[in-house]
């Protein structure tokens, strides 16, 4: 009997050992200074940097934070995107793993300025860092803006309804509702209509 269990027990099948989770790596983030307009550009040249130096097991991730927005060209809606922190980048990585070789490489990277704190570059607090996050949160949320916000007194032109190619002078903005009270002369008398964003576009 005790030998029949013995045989039933060996014909179970054998777990597999599970392998070792790597305990997670206490990461800094890092601000660089660049180049303004060049923001993703830079962002590209330093992950091939990283890719070619085998660099992954120091640097996390470079980041280059945008923004969806709309801008009005020739009356249409075009979507672009903005970039949220322009003249800057940001790069995470292993706490204290940023050599003075890798942060030398990268400030020689074409269009790049320095670190935050030049030549020691000093990581963001967890203050910061929480901030940041929060503000690219909330850009995530509010979904796509206008890129042009109005302000009072500038002139605009419409490009659609029925007072399509005239101009009018912004009386008030409502950001949030993404509407304004434009005031058109109409045969010589001032007349204030209410439009949409989309209705309108900035006169150059």
């Amino acid at each position: 009997m005790m030998d029949e269990v013995i045989e039933n027990q060996n014909s179970l099948p054998v777990p597999e050992e599970t392998a070792p989770v790597a305990p997670p790596q206490d990461t800094k983030w890092y601000v660089i200074r660049v180049v303004s307009g060049k923001e993703r550009k830079i962002k590209e040249l330093i992950d091939r940097e990283v890719k070619i130096y085998n660099w992954s097991k120091s640097v996390v991730q470079v980041l280059c934070p945008v923004e969806k927005v709309f801008k009005v060209v020739a009356g249409k809606k075009v979507l672009r995107e903005k970039t949220l922190y322009p003249g800057y980048i940001l790069l995470e990585a292993v706490d204290g793993k940023l050599t003075d070789d890798i942060a030398h490489a990268i400030k020689n990277v074409s269009n790049v300025i320095h670190f935050l704190g030049k030549e020691n570059p000093t990581a963001l607090r967890k203050s910061e860092v929480n901030k940041m996050f929060g503000k690219m949160d909330e850009v995530s949320e509010q979904g796509i803006s206008y890129a042009d916000p109005y302000i009072m007194g500038e002139t605009v032109k419409i490009v659609d309804g029925p007072f399509n190619d005239f101009n009018g002078t912004v009386e008030e903005v409502n950001d949030e509702k993404k509407k304004l009270k434009v005031v058109v002369k109409i045969f010589g008398r001032a007349t204030p209509v209410e439009l949409n964003y989309s209705q309108v576009e900035k006169i150059a």
